[in-house]
């Protein structure tokens, strides 16, 4: 596939906007008896394609003191500050991102691939990295990404107008199911690399090529017309994707284990 002009659109984070997330990260780990593990950029900027005015989804994994684990009653495995127009701020839980994992969810598979990190733990990424590798569930991944794809395509892609990221919303997920069909790796968060991989029609590169430039520069809220040959192109990769038989996989749960108790230990 041809190198897109749009390949050299950077989404850098303005300095005044990280300093203001590290902020709120060392508020969360002070209110909390926290430690903060893991901290990136999700939602559209993770993606690589956000509008001007879009907020910045920060997701985190963060480990609580070991004595937490050792508890009758079990801590709340989730931390959340009240979205705002500009920060939507939350994080998991150690465990619970871990059995989340166990389970297949493609979501934190996403957070490690994304290209905005706030803050990180490289040695505990590094394991986390290995143990997603080890625990990678194709046909979950799959089945998860697939019906995304088909519910937003329902939802959202039925009118003569429509929304200019909820096009965005629908190649998104059915193009990381195309990547998990045809891969051996979990598809990347950032969109332009699975066009790149996945797309090889001139015209419909052309189509995700304009689509990218108005919503960049348009708001969250901005409409166009239908366009037929997105339509038609998603259409016909949905069909084949109905018919399509990921791969098993063979997960080794014990790695998860370890990586907790180790993790958490190491915290004492």
């Amino acid at each position: 596939m041809n190198t897109s002009p749009l390949d050299n659109v950077a989404h850098p984070i303005e300095p005044q906007i990280r300093a203001e997330i590290l902020r709120k990260l060392a508020a969360v780990e002070a209110e909390h008896d926290v430690r903060v593990l893991y901290a990136c950029e999700s939602g559209s900027r993770g993606w690589g394609f956000a509008s001007p005015d879009s907020d910045y989804d920060v997701r985190f994994i963060f480990a609580r003191p070991v004595r937490e684990y050792l508890r009758i009653t079990p801590t709340r495995d989730v931390i959340e500050e009240v979205p705002g127009p500009v920060f939507d701020v939350n994080g998991w839980d150690l465990r619970k991102a871990l059995q989340l994992l166990a389970k297949g969810n493609a979501t934190l598979i996403e957070w490690l691939s994304s290209p905005v990190v706030y803050r990180q733990d490289d040695g505990f990424v590094q394991r986390l990295r290995e143990a997603a590798a080890a625990v990678y569930q194709p046909i979950r991944s799959f089945h998860h990404y697939a019906a995304m794809g088909r519910g937003n395509f329902r939802e959202y892609l039925q009118g003569e107008q429509v929304r200019a990221k909820k096009y965005l919303y629908v190649l998104r997920p059915l193009l990381a199911a195309k990547w998990v069909l045809e891969r051996d790796d979990a598809p990347p968060m950032a969109f332009e690399p699975l066009v790149r991989a996945m797309v090889t029609d001139v015209a419909v590169q052309r189509d995700i090529d304009e689509l990218l430039v108005i919503k960049r520069r348009s708001g969250e809220q901005e409409w166009l017309p239908a366009r037929p040959v997105l339509n038609t192109y998603l259409e016909q990769l949905m069909a084949d994707l109905a018919d399509a038989q990921p791969a098993i996989g063979q997960p080794d749960m014990h790695t998860l284990d370890q990586l907790l108790a180790e993790t958490v230990l190491s915290g004492r």
